[in-house]
């Protein structure tokens, strides 16, 4: 009989830093059953990460994790693991690397399967064939067997020779109940403002009546880094925190709207069909493009608009400005208080309550690991305060309005009387697309004849499944047609704002933008470089006109696609 044999060398202990720690996952489910997980690393995230959760501040060790050439230059091997509710799951690890010249086919993938028991697989990066289009550290997917269960992971990267990295430090829990974790909270209020917009919306709620809460925003509204998404983001906790505090339930109604990566440009122009459709009157709404609207090309002009045209909802709804945060501690909240000071409206800032956290060592009960998923998103830990901080809101003016024994008055009839904080040149903007026509518009979609189904897609209130953004849209596809590569439309306005698809991918067209025969602009899918909806403003004037505006497929991309997903304009 042969004995056991002998077991290999220790590897050498290298050192190491986290990228991911315990990080809450949720395999969103997939055509053939499984779920997955979407982690992505490019765009500065993996950077970040490094900083936040592996305490590494070598400057250029960070700089040459920027690309593939140099991740492979410090990275020796790549620790994983995921600890699902059945330990024995099958779980595919990749790190995927883009390409320079084919985004998402071109690079290498580093790939690992294992169980699912939390026990650590190691990826080496000498095993792996290198592709010559690698570009930038991408995305990390991580796929599971039983899709829409919760799970942990970890990934850590150890280092080549020398580098080195800070010892690995524990976090203590976050006490929620605490009295520091309330004070944290409480500094997140800016203002009440008028509270006869909320507290009716209170009462009506208290009375058995019909309440709808919506929120509209970016990713973080559409709950990115919540897991699950659904449930675990801030507009629904928060949303839970209103129905307790009104003590009904079947009568408070939840509305979420919120896309990944777009400004209040775009928030405005989608806001009927996103929040108002099936007829929804909200009672309150959340507006959260604080760290979103740096893309807003009227800096200020459009989410200014947005506030007003919720305000001027028939059933006055209140609108409540919430301010999130990034890890790099910006936002745009001093740009955009005023406009909550104009119109005397409720105002909460998540930077004001979380960023002295992060840098009082002695006193601090929450750290930016804890707080952040990546350098964009909030943890569920993340989402928890960010609730919290809106329900503290509500318990303020439940508060004011009991002290006073009476609460303010609507003062609607003067609200808008006098000059805007910023502009309100958007006010009455309307979607225009194969849906929703304008009858003073006049379309030849010329080689636009096709209709795009590969869109930017949400998860809309509760459902896990995905809706697509545009669906009523014009695509040119040089497959189909090459003979007419534009789109022509003359329309009767004073401000035009078109909708377009950005795109990653290989056989994206860019397209030339004129209007009444002059060149405007360039429509650049590649700008942000991922399947994302992009607003550009084509033209904002005094006076309404007749104007001709021409789409024209770009010299030399004749043979690719490009989709113009609607527009918004204003007479």
């Amino acid at each position: 009989m042969n004995g056991p044999a002998a077991p290999k060398d220790p590897e050498k202990k290298r050192p190491y830093f986290y990228i991911m720690r315990d990080k809450e996952i949720f395999g969103t489910r997939q055509e053939d059953g499984r779920g997955i997980q979407y982690l992505y690393q490019d765009s500065g995230r993996l950077i970040n990460s490094a900083q936040i959760v592996g305490n590494i501040e070598d400057k250029e060790m960070l700089r040459r994790m920027e690309t593939v050439e140099g991740f492979r230059k410090v990275v020796h091997s790549i620790g994983v693991s995921v600890e699902t509710e059945d330990p024995k799951e099958q779980v595919e690890f990749i790190f995927q690397m883009y390409g320079k010249n084919d985004l998402y086919g071109g690079g290498t993938n580093l790939k690992a399967t294992f169980s699912g028991d939390g026990a650590e697989t190691r990826i080496y990066l000498s095993d792996a064939d290198w592709q010559t289009d690698d570009h930038v550290p991408g995305q990390i997917k991580i796929l599971m067997d039983t899709p829409e269960k919760l799970a942990k992971t970890s990934v850590r990267l150890y280092l080549n020779d020398g580098y080195t990295a800070p010892e690995v430090s524990e976090e203590q829990n976050v006490d929620v109940s605490s009295a520091p974790y309330r004070e944290m909270i409480e500094k997140s209020l800016i203002q009440t403002g008028n509270t006869y917009r909320i507290y009716r919306a209170i009462r009506r709620a208290r009375l058995g009546e019909d309440v709808t809460l919506a929120y509209i925003g970016g990713s973080i509204t559409q709950g990115a880094g919540a897991t699950p998404i659904n449930t675990e983001c801030y507009a629904y906790k928060s949303f839970e925190r209103f129905r307790d505090l009104v003590g009904k339930k079947e009568n408070i109604h939840f509305v979420k709207a919120g896309v990944g990566g777009t400004p209040s440009e775009l928030g405005m122009i989608r806001f009927d069909r996103d929040v108002l459709r099936d007829n929804v009157q909200p009672d309150i709404v959340v507006v959260e493009f604080a760290v979103n609207d740096e893309g807003d090309e009227t800096k200020g002009d459009c989410y200014e608009s947005l506030v007003r045209k919720i305000l001027k909802l028939p059933n006055h709804p209140a609108v409540i400005l919430l301010f999130s945060v990034f890890a790099d501690d910006g936002n745009l909240q001093d740009r955009l208080i005023p406009v909550g000071v104009r119109y005397d409206l409720p105002m909460v800032s998540v930077k004001n309550a979380v960023v002295p956290e992060f840098y009082d060592k002695k006193k601090r009960i929450l750290t930016k690991n804890q707080y952040f998923y990546d350098m964009f998103h909030p943890s569920n830990l993340g989402h928890t305060i960010m609730a919290d901080c809106l329900a503290n809101l509500y318990r303020k003016v439940l508060k004011a309005v009991e002290e006073k024994g009476t609460f303010d008055s609507d003062y609607r009839p003067e609200l808008f009387d006098g000059a805007p904080a910023i502009g309100c040149t958007f006010d009455n903007v309307r979607l225009l697309d194969k849906k929703d026509v304008f009858e003073k518009s006049v379309i030849d979609c010329g080689g636009f004849t096709q209709t795009d189904t590969v869109l930017q897609s949400v998860e809309m209130d509760l459902d896990l499944n995905q809706t697509p953004e545009f669906p009523y849209n014009w695509m040119y596809d040089g497959a189909v047609s090459k003979e007419k590569t534009y789109f022509e439309m003359k329309i009767t306005c004073k401000a035009l704002v078109m909708v377009f698809k950005d795109s990653g991918e290989t056989d994206a067209a860019k397209a030339e933008v004129y209007v009444d025969g002059k060149w405007v602009r360039t429509a650049d899918p590649y700008v942000n470089g991922w399947l994302h909806t992009n607003p550009l403003l084509i033209f904002s004037e005094p006076e309404t006109k007749e104007h001709k505006v021409r789409i024209e497929i770009a010299e030399g991309d004749e043979d690719k696609k490009c989709t113009i997903l609607g527009f918004g304009y204003v007479v």
